[in-house]
């Protein structure tokens, strides 16, 4: 069966109460929302596309300005994640009965203990999506259009363990800074990855020092072979690749090598800095599934 189907009708059961639920909670006059997700089955630690699709009824009223979409995904009183965004087509540019349809990829975090004494085998998280006035500080201009329940589960067994080997520095943290948690690497640095002999997702975040270089090079590579040789537009990047199973070999485990044309001592480039580490690029995510 071709995937994009089977996806489709996988989650046309949420999709339907998904709008059941916009049907009986919609503040917004005249807007309806549907929700999809192209995982048959929700995990934590999952990249996933979503997708929204905006409805309008012939009692739509344009809005005069340009409304923000709000996505946040609770897990009890917590706020786990959020996916707040403009949409593709402007709300002020909305019209009376039509449909308006985009997809965005989310990344649901690890937040599922397993080795909790009550956990009972899935998680729930509640999926509120609504619209605001950005320019309103007030928050009163907050309406929800769509509050429905999400079944999370543990990711499967198989999912493939990344190891961090050689040439990476200790974890760093900073509420502050966009990164939040990273590693640096050193002028190369890799990771040992199981094999799921499948085509599989990568997705790698990080960052380079655009003070330092502004023509630093970052070079992926899964083994022996470069995956992409790339400079950075800005400081922060974000790179996603279908890496085919060929490329992953026929071993148990592969190499997955986080590489620089460049390195930098922060004591020798910044006054008064004490960090005699060599630094390459931090990497603050790595997901391979």
């Amino acid at each position: 069966m071709n995937r994009k189907i089977f996806l489709a009708l996988a989650t046309l059961g949420l999709l339907l109460s998904a709008t059941l639920s916009c049907q009986k909670k919609t503040q917004v006059k005249g807007v309806e929302l549907a929700v999809g997700f192209s995982a048959k089955t929700l995990t934590d630690n999952l990249i996933t596309d979503i997708q929204y699709g905006w409805k309008t009824g012939a009692d739509f009223i344009k809005a005069g300005t340009d409304l923000t979409v709000f996505v946040h995904f609770w897990h009890g009183s917590n706020l786990l994640f959020q996916d707040d965004h403009i949409p593709p087509v402007p709300t002020s540019q909305w019209e009376p009965g039509q449909e308006y349809k985009y997809q965005r990829r989310i990344y649901i975090p690890s937040f599922i203990d397993e080795f909790d004494p009550t956990f009972k085998g899935d998680e729930t998280l509640r999926l509120s999506v609504g619209l605001y006035n950005p320019y309103d500080r007030s928050g009163e201009s907050q309406r929800e259009v769509l509050n429905t329940s999400l079944k999370v589960v543990p990711p499967p067994p198989d999912v493939p363990e990344i190891v961090y080997e050689k040439g990476w520095h200790e974890q760093e943290i900073d509420p502050k800074s966009p990164l939040r948690k990273w590693r640096w690497t050193s002028g190369e640095a890799r990771c040992i990855v199981d094999n799921p002999h499948q085509d599989s997702l990568l997705v790698i975040r990080g960052g380079v020092n655009k003070e330092v270089f502004t023509d630093q090079k970052v070079i992926f590579k899964i083994n022996d072979m470069v995956l992409e040789e790339f400079i950075p537009d800005e400081a922060s990047f974000e790179k996603s690749y279908t890496v085919k199973k060929e490329m992953l070999g026929e071993k148990d485990e592969f190499t997955l090598t986080v590489a620089v044309d460049k390195t930098f001592i922060p004591s020798k480039v910044f006054p008064q800095n004490i960090d005699q580490r060599e630094l390459g690029c931090a990497v603050s995510f790595i997901y391979f599934r």
